[in-house]
């Protein structure tokens, strides 16, 4: 996992415990928190897209 290119979550705000996300060349999406970066999380689109839109605080 170390050659994969991390990028820091928009969602992730500054100071605080960070989301970096990761994609591989089969589409899959791999996610990590800044706390335990040795923890990595396999997911794919569908399923990552129904998270955020679950989580996400109604205005």
């Amino acid at each position: 996992m170390t050659d994969q290119n991390w990028q820091k979550s928009s969602y992730s705000e500054e100071g605080s415990a960070c989301v970096y996300l990761a994609t591989a060349s089969d589409g899959t999406i791999f996610l990590r928190e800044s706390d335990d970066p040795e923890t990595i999380l396999t997911t794919g689109d569908g399923p990552l897209a129904a998270l955020i839109a679950a989580l996400k605080i109604p205005a």
